[in-house]
This record gives structure tokens, sequence and C-alpha cells, in this order.
């Protein structure tokens, strides 16, 4: 675990300017060894990007517990499926259980607003990552830049189809914030491209299965798109498309990679992933919120999660990433490769 504990120290270090409140200033200088319960509510429980935002939160707790001396607990209170009304009774509820903070994937910016304004009116401080409520009183965001992040997967794909061809955008929840952001970056830089033309944005549940069954729907319906803009992973974790789509005839680019997905590199069906380091969700969440309710130091509004470029050529390279954070099922054979 050096290399990924490295790496995670030089995020921490990147992540903002922090005060000089020494660690004896928290609560467990009383001599009393201080107890957090941190609230983690995704989007979906279904989804593997949020179960390894879980790994990491977990991870972090353990770590931080060990380092300042205190206790930590991981509370997960993601709804099975998206939903934003339960958030905002799962917000609430953590609130009613006693939790010390919250770390929130907004599915539904609008619904939970409120939910979180009303956490943080009772003194419990909520911070979102991956999908922001801007409007919200949460203290801290970390994420990717949605916009870029779509224009950079039209960016990817537009040369891989020869700068023309017909394009469908695979888009998740239609009420995501997120997800709507990356959608309208897909759009912009298609337009720079006079050849590519955006057959549809497409949403679904965002479940693998209903996932790779849109993708297939819309391909019967639009025999000639030549690629796709997946501006979540979601149909990469079935096996679906690995079989029912040709390498030769459509590329993807997608954001996400994690290890379901590597073999879409491998066949060359979507030869570029852009890997957002899920894990680092969960871990740099914790982390930032022990500095702020721990610690007392002063945290960075907005920390911007770097994305990760997966291609061929360094498949290896990110397998073995992905095992020293945890993931169990990072296919052997990619782990053997020299890059």
């Amino acid at each position: 675990m050096k290399k990924a504990a490295s790496f995670l120290l030089a995020l921490a270090l990147a992540a903002g300017a922090c005060t000089k409140t020494p660690e004896s200033a928290g609560p467990a200088a009383s001599g009393t060894a201080a107890r957090y319960k941190i609230a983690l509510i995704a989007k979906s429980s279904t989804n593997p990007v949020f179960l390894s935002a879980r790994t990491g939160a977990e991870a972090a707790a353990r770590e931080l517990s060990q380092k300042h001396g205190i206790a930590i607990e991981i509370a997960w209170l993601t709804p099975p499926q998206e939903d934003g009304q339960i958030q905002a009774q799962r917000i609430a509820q953590a609130v009613n259980e006693g939790a010390s903070a919250l770390l929130v994937s907004c599915s539904d910016a609008g619904k939970v607003t409120g939910a979180i304004n009303d956490a943080v009116a009772r003194g419990v401080p909520v911070m979102t990552f991956d999908s922001d409520a801007p409007e919200s009183k949460r203290f801290a965001f970390y994420g990717v830049d949605d916009e870029a992040t779509g224009r950079r997967v039209m960016a990817e794909l537009a040369p891989l189809m020869g700068g023309k061809g017909k394009v469908a955008i695979l888009a998740g929840n239609q009420n995501a914030p997120n997800l709507k952001r990356r959608v309208d970056g897909v759009k912009e830089e298609a337009a720079k491209s006079p050849g590519i033309q955006i057959v549809g944005v497409f949403n679904h549940i965002e479940t693998p299965q209903d996932a790779a069954a849109e993708v297939i729907k819309v391909g019967n319906a639009y025999p000639d798109i030549q690629g796709w803009a997946f501006v979540g992973g979601w149909p990469l974790f079935t096996k679906t498309l690995l079989t029912d789509l040709s390498a030769d005839k459509l590329k993807i680019v997608s954001v996400d990679a994690l290890p379901a997905e590597l073999p879409y590199v491998e066949k060359g069906l979507a030869p570029v992933l852009l890997a957002q380091p899920t894990f680092l969700w969960g871990h740099v969440g914790v982390e930032t919120i022990i500095k702020k309710i721990h610690l007392k130091q002063d945290v960075p509004v907005n920390t911007p999660m770097e994305l990760v470029r997966v291609t061929k050529e360094n498949l290896g390279t990110w397998a073995r990433q992905l095992k020293e954070w945890g993931f169990t099922d990072v296919p052997e054979e990619y782990l053997k490769l020299e890059k």
C-alpha cells in the first residue's frame, strides 16, 4: 500500500492550505478519545463506483482513527437506487441518529438541498462529493469538473471515429446535476467537429443491466451509430456489450475504469476510459471532514479530482493501482502486464 499511501498524501497536500491548528486542539485533547460517526449517503448502493467510495471511506476511517487516537464510524445510508427524496430522508435519519457529519453524492440537488440545510442548522456539517448541491450550506465539495469531463469524453471519442459519424450520449439519471453538466460538455465539444452528429441523449436507471439494455435498444433504433459517449460507465460493469457490439464498427469512450470495465479496453471496444479515482471520493471525503470537525482546520470549499486516462498502454499500471486500493476483483491477467 506504500504507493497508494504516497498518492493519497500528495492529494491531501494539494487539497488546499490548512491552518496551523495543532492536532491536540481537537476533542481528544480533553483526555477522552473522541468518537465520530460519518454518514455516507451516495446515489445508489448497486453502483460499483459508490461501493468503491465506501471502501475508501472505511480505509480512511481506520487510518485516521489510529493516527489521531480517535474512533471513526462510517454509517452507510445509501439508497438501493437513485432517489433524491429517499436521500433527503436518509440525511434526516442520519442527523436523528447522531451523525457527526455527512458525506453526500446528490442524486437531485433540488430534493436534497433543504435536507442538507436542515442538517447544518442542527449543527451537523455536510460535505458533498461527485455530484454537488452548490446552493446548499454544505461546507465543501470534492469531485471532477463535470463540463470539462464531458468535453474530454467527446475530445477522446472524435479522433477514434475519424472526426465524423453519429454519436449517442448515455446519460444516466436525468435529474443528476453532475451528469447534466457532463452532457452539456459532450455537446459543446461535439459542436467543434462538423462531421460529428449527436443523435440523442439517453437516460436510464443507473444499474448495469438497465444501462446495457438502453445501449442495445438505442443501437437497434439507430443502427448507424458509430460512437457512444458514456458520461458514466454503468453498462461496462456487465459483459453484455462485449458480446453484442463490435469494436470494428463502434467505439466507446466512458467515464470510470473499475475492474469489471477493463476488458472493454483490452478488446478495443472502449479504447479510452477516463477514470475517476472513486476510492478517493470516500478517502478524501473522510480526511476532509476529520480536518474540519476534529483538527479544527480550514478546508477548501472545492477540491478538484483529476481524471486518469486508461488505455492499453497503461492498463497494467492502473490495474495494480486498483488492487492497492483494495479491489479484490482485478483480473489477474491485467496485473501481470508490464505497463
